[in-house]
This record gives structure tokens, sequence and C-alpha cells, in this order.
């Protein structure tokens, strides 16, 4: 690898960036127009070109968030440089800059139930995955209140009627047609782009599927641990943008819009859950109804309207893990099911008649909002005459068992799916030689799946074969690969799994948003821990 810095001539203007490992990488590249002022909640624009080299060499700013809680539970620290409302930027990672390289192309969705999260974090860098013929993109996207968002004042700037409300979603197509643009001249093939996203970025993943604006923008995908939380119509949805005016005190203003738009944005995630409920972010999910996500997700895979391309679905044995963190946790479980005591008996006496009420909650939690969603999105998409693969994660690092014994936690795969898990390990633990060879199984999965899984292919080919997921039926069972087994690293297909209570869940989940009250949908939002800013101080 020459000793000269790297540089691109992409169609916005050239780059410059470094080397790492062997491979070039390129940081902090603006995708869009910095997304502040006037074109805060507007589509994201064009950059303006350039024609002097744009030194690639650092991260680009986080959009603003919960610093601390992102290092604490949402893979390291979003700064620096200092969190921003400026934060369009994508990276790449690339072994080979020849344009005609035709390298399959990557393109991760970070997670954080659309509150928190960056594209650079440790467990999304791309140097591992690139070192074995990929390249890799991770990006920024607008959170919070700042990346969805509705509000009478803002309809009124779409007379067409095709408002936007889900401006992070738009982020994240902006984010692909710059990969259509531009990714050839780093060795990748603009029509053979994978996204993948765990959490928030699998839910990215399933609403990129189901949006009519990304068509043609990705060849197929991977959703990793997708919670089946609904959609927030976008009818609720303006009520919480008409509580946030009246929080910051611009209800009365002759331009709410353009008061709203002189708010400083780093106030909006400070609205304490608990204080301000109604003003609060609310559930980590899109909003359903605009112009980019028209109807809910679940109605749309069901319709046989979603994207038709390969898909990789599944979730982790202890995805539960995170319910808490959403101030959500296995208490609330219990008491929506036992709205319906019929519903309620029928689950204890599958689950077990003795087992307490807390380790019920945490894996019916799993179950419903976990499994049951990766069952339903992979039948919906055969039912569409597309193939998917299923998996189960139960994988966790040797040093760190004794202290999980559930299970694999929400996100704990992610550092083997990226191969990062020398980079990144679990906070406080040194990675053994057992964890770094079980990420390299995981991960060339992932890489094969990118490099030529397609609605013809049979299999996923790896050290065992994964099969496409179909029906199945008792005697004829459906195939889930498993990642993991007992915390140990055994791969093995798990037949049928959770068959019974996927059976009782899969007619539950769709209408989970009617056992739910308003107000549990808006704890789910990340806030358990912040402070409420004073209308008073955001003038």
């Amino acid at each position: 690898m020459p000793s000269v810095p790297p540089l691109v001539t992409t169609v916005e203007g050239p780059v410059q960036g470094s080397t790492d490992g062997g491979v070039y990488v390129f940081q902090g590249i603006p995708y869009a127009k910095p997304p502040v002022k006037n074109l805060r909640w507007r589509p994201p624009q064009a950059v303006d070109r350039w024609t002097k080299p744009l030194i690639a060499t650092n991260r680009g700013a986080a959009c603003f968030q919960d610093a601390d809680l992102c290092t604490k539970i949402g893979g390291g620290n979003p700064e620096p440089p200092p969190l921003s409302e400026d934060c369009l930027y994508l990276n790449v990672w690339t072994p080979d800059l020849t344009t005609t390289a035709d390298l399959p192309v990557m393109v991760w969705i970070h997670g954080g139930g659309f509150t928190i999260g960056a594209g650079a974090l440790p467990p999304y860098v791309g140097t591992p995955l690139a070192k074995r013929e990929a390249v890799v993109v991770t990006i920024n996207y607008r959170l919070g209140h700042l990346g969805f968002f509705a509000h009478p004042a803002l309809d009124k700037e779409y007379p067409s009627g095709e408002v936007v409300n889900n401006f992070a979603l738009l982020d994240q197509i902006a984010a692909l047609e710059w990969v259509q643009r531009n990714i050839d001249k780093f060795g990748g093939d603009s029509s053979n782009v994978t996204i993948f996203g765990q959490s928030a970025g699998g839910r990215s993943v399933l609403s990129l599927f189901a949006s009519p604006r990304a068509r043609g923008l990705f060849h197929k995908g991977a959703a990793q641990s997708v919670y089946g939380l609904p959609d927030i119509p976008r009818e609720a949805a303006l009520l919480r943008g008409v509580a946030v005016a009246k929080y910051f005190g611009k209800d009365g203003a002759v331009d709410v819009a353009a008061e709203l738009r002189k708010v400083d944005p780093n106030l909006f995630w400070q609205i304490d859950a608990k204080e301000a409920p109604a003003a609060a972010f609310g559930g980590p999910v899109p909003i359903s109804g605009d112009s980019v996500l028209r109807e809910p997700l679940l109605q749309v895979f069901e319709k046989e309207e979603q994207a038709l391309l390969p898909l990789i679905i599944g979730n982790t044995s202890d995805d539960s893990s995170v319910l808490s963190e959403f101030g959500f946790g296995p208490e609330d479980v219990i008491a929506i099911l036992k709205q319906n005591e019929e519903l309620y008996s029928l689950i204890k006496g599958l689950y077990g008649v003795t087992m307490p009420e807390e380790e019920l909650g945490r894996q019916v939690g799993r179950d419903l909002l976990f499994t049951t969603m990766t069952f339903i999105i992979a039948r919906d998409h055969y039912n569409a005459g597309v193939p998917s693969w299923r998996y189960y994660f139960d994988y966790v690092a040797e040093n760190a068992r004794k202290d999980q014994p559930n299970g694999a936690q929400h996100g704990g795969e992610v550092s083997f799916v990226m191969d990062t898990i020398d980079i990144a390990p679990p906070p406080g633990l040194t990675p053994t030689e057992e964890d770094k060879d079980f990420a390299e199984v995981v991960s060339e999965y992932w890489l094969e799946f990118a490099r030529h899984a397609s609605d013809s292919s049979e299999i996923i080919p790896g050290a065992i074969l994964w099969p496409k997921h179909r029906p199945g039926e008792l005697f004829d069972p459906n195939k889930t690969m498993g990642f993991g087994k007992d915390l140990g690293p055994e791969l093995h297909l798990i037949n049928n799994i959770i068959w019974l209570k996927l059976n009782i869940w899969k007619d539950v989940l769709p209408i989970l948003g009617e056992m739910m009250s308003q107000q549990s949908l808006r704890t789910h939002s990340l806030q358990r821990q912040r402070k409420t800013v004073p209308a008073a101080k955001s003038a």
C-alpha cells in the first residue's frame, strides 16, 4: 500500500483519506448539506461541490444526544468532535480503489433507539470486513425530534400534501444515493449494495424495505434484533409536535415553524419523559403516514408491498435486556398481558406456571417483541416470493458469561457480525481466541450474503449450510441458524424455534399498539436519566 495519502474524486469533489491495517479509510464525508437553521425538518439537500481535497481523516460530528448514555450502552463515546445538528456524514473503508474492482458494498445503519449512536463508533469500524474484500460504509443520521417530527405548521410547507416527518429515514436514503453516485470510485459495486443494522438500525433496514422512496438504492438487507413496537401514527406525532411547541413556549407564535427552528438543537433530547411526557421523543420507531413511510411497517409486509429483496433477520437470546433502557421493563410486559386474563393464563401455562413474573416478563419481552417480529417478517417475505434467512444468536464472550447467564444481550452480536470483537470488546473484558475465532465465523456468513445472495440462492455457504426460511410444519420444520448454543460457539440449525409460542405471539404483535397506552409508548425513549430543561432556557 503506497505511503501517499489516498485521494478519490467523488461527484461532489476530491476527498483525501488515510490507511488502517492495509485498507483505505475515508471519514467524515458530507453526504448532504448541514440540516441547520431553515433546513431543520426539511429533506436533506445536495451539498455544494468543492474543488480542493477535503481532508477525510477524522469522523464527522454525531447528532445531538446523551453522550454519556451512548458511551454506557450505545457502543461508545460519540465525541469528538462535539455533537452538532450538522451531522450528515459517512465513512468508507475499502481494500481497493480500482474503479473496476466491483466489490460488495455493506452499508451499516447504527442503532440506539433513534436517540443515541453514530456511524463511527468502535464496534462499527469497517477495517476487518474491508480486509476480506468488501467496501464498508457507515452513516450518521438525525436523531430524536430532529429526525422524526410532525407539526401542523410544518405540514403547510407541503402544499401538495406529500408531507415529510421521517427526516432520519430520508437521511439514510440520501446516504444510499451518495453510494450509488460514488461507491465505484472506492472499488465498490453499486449494483450489489447490502444495508444492515441492529435494533433501531435494523428497524431502519425494514423501513427502507417498506419505503417506496428507497427503491433501487440497495439490493439486499440484514435486520438484526428488530423490535416489534408499533410505528407512531402521524396523528399522534402531530399531537406530540404541538406539545413540543408548547413546552418551548412557541405555541402562540405567529410563525410557529420559524420559531421552533430557532430553538437550541441541544435542548430537544433533554426533554424529560417523566416531567413532560407529551413532549418527550416517545417510542423508538418511525412515524407512519407521511410520504416516506405511508403505512405502518407490519402492514406493508403483510400486504407484500415491501422491496422484494433477499433478507437476513434474527435476534439474540437476551434481547429483552434492552427493555429497561427503554423505561419499559419486564413488569410492564406482564401488566399489558394481564389486560387479557385468558391470554395471560395461556402464557403462564406455556412458559411455566411457577416461573417468577420478572423472568416471565423477560422471556415474553424477548419472544413477543423480537423473536416473533423476525418470524412475521420472514413469513411475509416468503409469501411475497423472496428469500430470507433467520438466525438466533446465543454466544457470549468467554469472560462475560458469568455476568450474562440469560444469554447474548441486545447488541451482543454486533461486534461478531462486524468482526470487531478485538477492536471493541465488551467493556472491561479482554477477548479470547475463542471469541475472535467465532467473530470470524459469524462475519463470514454476512460477508457471503453480501457477496452472493440473490433470489436464486439456495444457501449461504459457511461452516454449515444456512437454509432459507420457509413456513414448515411440526414434522417438516423450518430452520433457524443458531449462532452459539448455551453461550458457547456451536453452530447449529434450530427446528421450528419456539413454535407454539410464536403461533400465539404472531396474532398479538400486530395489535400490540392497541394493548399499550399512549403513555407507555412515550416511555420508550431512553430518557430515564435525563434532567428537565426548563422552557425558559430554550429561547
